[in-house]
């Protein structure tokens, strides 16, 4: 079972996450809040798996809810949910730990599938989309390849080969398909690519291969 956290300023926003995600077998509501703090304090209670979080909030906002959220131990997953598309919030939402990115109007199917991924530790956001977040956030320069380089260099071959997979978009499922390996262990390899490469989301991962020359 999936628990996630509604956390959105506007009741009939809550309400109506909370009749689509009350119906599936698999994914349950264990909470809201209505600003950044109350989420975080919800989060601290509840232990969801996965929060959705809206940007624009009193008290908090959500972006500074997420980044507070990512300093505590086992942090739940957090897709940013807003109404707002513009290049800057998901790059910031990005920046901020957050490991996903959903407009208000996605398809209740989507949403479903964006907690199912995340909460499995896949990414949410299809590779073209990475791919653009990539290109306006690091464009290449020389200096900023050395650097990726220094740090893919504390990699074993077969973590290289991860880090490239998942930046290429590809999800857990494929990657294992790819390497021949089985799902739990990608996740290891993607687990101690967190802790060597010092990101918190796979698209901060794509961001050091891009860098590298790797894709």
């Amino acid at each position: 079972m999936i628990d996630v956290l509604v956390v959105d300023d506007d009741p009939l926003v809550r309400s109506a996450l909370g009749l689509m995600l009350g119906g599936q077998p698999d994914v349950r509501v264990v909470g809201e809040a209505a600003d950044g703090r109350a989420g975080i304090d919800a989060a601290q209670e509840l232990r969801p798996d996965v929060v959705l979080m809206d940007i624009r909030m009193p008290v908090l906002d959500g972006l500074a809810a997420t980044i507070e959220l990512r300093t505590h131990p086992d942090p739940p997953h957090v897709i940013v949910l807003t109404t707002f598309d513009a290049d800057d919030y998901v790059l910031r939402a990005l920046a901020a730990g957050a490991d996903g990115f959903l407009l208000k109007d996605t398809p209740p199917t989507e949403i479903l599938q964006a907690i199912r991924r995340v909460a499995d530790g896949d990414p949410m956001l299809s590779p073209s989309v990475t791919r653009s977040l990539i290109k306006q956030v690091a464009p290449p320069d020389s200096s900023r390849a050395n650097r990726a380089q220094e740090r893919l260099s504390c990699l074993t071959e077969r973590e290289r080969d991860v880090a490239l997979a998942v930046g290429r978009g590809l999800s857990n499922a494929e990657i294992a398909a790819e390497l021949y390996l089985s799902v739990p262990t990608v996740k290891a390899h993607v687990s101690r690519l967190f802790e060597k490469l010092d990101v918190t989301n796979r698209v901060q991962i794509a961001i050091v291969v891009h860098d590298a020359g790797m894709i």
